[in-house]
């Protein structure tokens, strides 16, 4: 199995292997192009807040508070995650408080909108139900019926992600090759002189 396909893990067989083919042929970002055309424009902090806000206030009116959602630039490489929902517990007046935080990953600013809804439900999810477990997952598809596809797309996303990412740097390592080849080139030369 590929490295990338480590996204879509415990996926069954036929899903792997089309999803390997389509990185063989190079067709996985133009298949993910076709089904999702836009990325949104859900760009700042407050946005979020907001477009969070909405689904929260639809389909979770009695849960906890949200005290902040945002977009986080370590959030994918620190926690392995895409989102996280976190409790912040402050003493207060003798009380403890605690506040629901949601934070969303930094590569998910410029994405389908799609993508960020599902990711919204899902840590929107945790408010209620911690564990993923078959409630957790029936909340998420209360909240968004195409949950489950969504996930499995956001996933073949990020491995799309990663491959335009990893040929990116690959073109810039081929582009300073021949610079690097000169510079030996060069003190090859030098050597022989001396």
């Amino acid at each position: 199995m590929s490295t990338h396909l480590r996204y879509i893990q415990g996926y069954p067989e036929p899903i792997l292997d089309q999803v390997e083919q389509l990185i063989q042929q190079g067709k996985l970002g133009v298949w993910l192009k076709q089904r999702y055309p836009n990325n949104h424009s859900i760009t700042s902090d407050k946005a979020l807040f907001e477009y969070t806000m909405d689904f929260k206030n639809r389909y979770l009116k009695k849960s906890s508070p949200l005290s902040k959602v945002v977009y986080d630039k370590k959030i994918h490489m620190v926690n392995n995650a895409l989102g996280l929902h976190t409790y912040v517990s402050k003493v207060h007046g003798g009380k403890i408080k605690s506040k629901n935080e949601i934070r969303i990953a930094n590569l998910f600013r410029q994405a389908p909108e799609p993508f960020l809804r599902m990711l919204v439900v899902h840590e929107l999810a945790h408010i209620k139900e911690k564990e993923h477990n078959k409630a957790f997952y029936q909340l998420c598809c209360h909240m968004e019926p195409e949950y489950h596809q969504l996930e499995l797309d956001a996933r073949l996303y990020l491995i799309h992600q990663e491959l335009t990412h990893q040929g990116l740097n690959q073109q810039e390592l081929n582009q300073q090759e021949p610079a690097a080849q000169e510079q030996l080139h060069q003190k090859s030369q030098t050597n022989k002189k001396g």
